[in-house]
């Protein structure tokens, strides 16, 4: 449910940018148990991400997920942001987000 709302934000945000905006890259594999897609658009904007069923049948079945997004913000810096979602939550990394 996570990874959905952050590949939902990911998404907005892509279709929010300037109508010039062209996608240079698209590839998608989704299957029963795993998936991976990756997006590049002409504005600077790409995410990555894999993603794997574990604990198959079982009570704890749970979605992990790795991936990474970078685009550019409204001060012209390029943000990064590698992160893992799995049964302890959405992690994210880079180097502009505070540690705790």
């Amino acid at each position: 449910m996570k990874f959905f709302i952050v590949f939902a934000t990911l998404f907005a945000l892509a279709l929010a940018a300037p109508a010039e905006v062209e996608i240079i890259k698209n590839e998608s594999d989704v299957g029963p148990e795993s998936f991976n897609y990756a997006f590049e658009t002409s504005d600077g904007v790409k995410a990555a991400a894999e993603g794997q069923l574990n604990n198959i049948g079982s009570d704890n079945e749970s979605l992990a997920v790795k991936g990474s997004y970078t685009y550019v913000g409204d001060d012209g810096q390029t943000y990064s942001v590698q992160y893992t979602a799995d049964e302890n939550g959405f992690q994210p990394q880079g180097a502009h987000l505070p540690v705790a």
